[in-house]
């Protein structure tokens, strides 16, 4: 992609920075990247702990008298049973 760039590509493109935001505003652009680039990875940071977090799977606690959850159905242990 920028294989084909020579050093006198590169010296034009600093050139046209310059010209564009002006010598006093390069080290404001480099500080404002610089803290753009820290928020964005903490944030990738935060998503990878999150997703490995979410990633282990929970054990559900059975609370007394609402009953135990399965996967085809719910079994309520101070209901009668029907078949009785």
């Amino acid at each position: 992609m920028l294989g084909g760039l020579t050093g006198w590509h590169l010296l034009a493109l600093v050139i046209i920075i310059l010209l564009l935001f002006g010598a006093a505003k390069l080290p404001a652009l480099a500080k404002s990247v610089g803290q753009s680039a820290r928020v964005f990875k903490g944030e990738m940071k935060a998503m990878k702990e999150e997703d490995a977090s979410s990633a282990t799977p929970s054990v559900p606690s059975a609370t007394p008298g609402t009953g135990v959850t399965t996967a085809a159905t719910t079994v309520d242990p101070g209901a009668a049973d029907p078949k009785i």
